[in-house]
């Protein structure tokens, strides 16, 4: 969840928010800000390859500007039925832009995204080049 911007925005629009980071300064910082607006975010300190997330237990999952291929199938399945998914992050065209990040373990290939959630009713989806190079994408699970 990274210093908490997006969980705090969507506690702040009223859901009931959990984030996960493996930093727990990152978690501390997000829930402490929550906390000044006088709203709460749950927070989770864990590294998701040890501890994965929950099974069908979220209506929404946000994965910002962060890739961790072995944790799609996670993402997946920690949607409850008809629960959505939004996914924002780098792809290989980012390099062009001579910005980071630049590590092929970092960035999407052209599509891949929108594989990933294959089966999903793609909701929202597209590949923009500027100003930074990212794969955007909303889809919801069939299950």
């Amino acid at each position: 969840m990274g210093h908490g911007r997006h969980a705090v925005a969507l506690a702040r629009a009223g859901f009931r928010t959990v984030g996960v980071d493996l930093r727990w300064d990152a978690v501390r910082e997000a829930m402490t800000a929550a906390e000044r607006e006088g709203i709460r975010v749950g927070g989770w300190c864990a590294d998701l390859t040890q501890y994965p997330l929950p099974r069908g237990r979220f209506d929404l999952v946000v994965v910002s500007r962060y890739l961790q291929r072995d944790l799609f199938p996670d993402l997946r399945e920690a949607l409850a039925p008809a629960g959505e998914v939004i996914y924002e992050t780098f792809t290989t065209n980012q390099r062009a832009l001579g910005r980071p990040p630049t590590s092929a373990d970092h960035l999407l290939e052209p599509g891949e995204l929108q594989a990933r959630f294959d089966g999903f009713e793609l909701r929202f989806y597209e590949e923009v080049s500027a100003p930074d190079a990212v794969a955007r994408l909303v889809a919801r699970s069939r299950s």
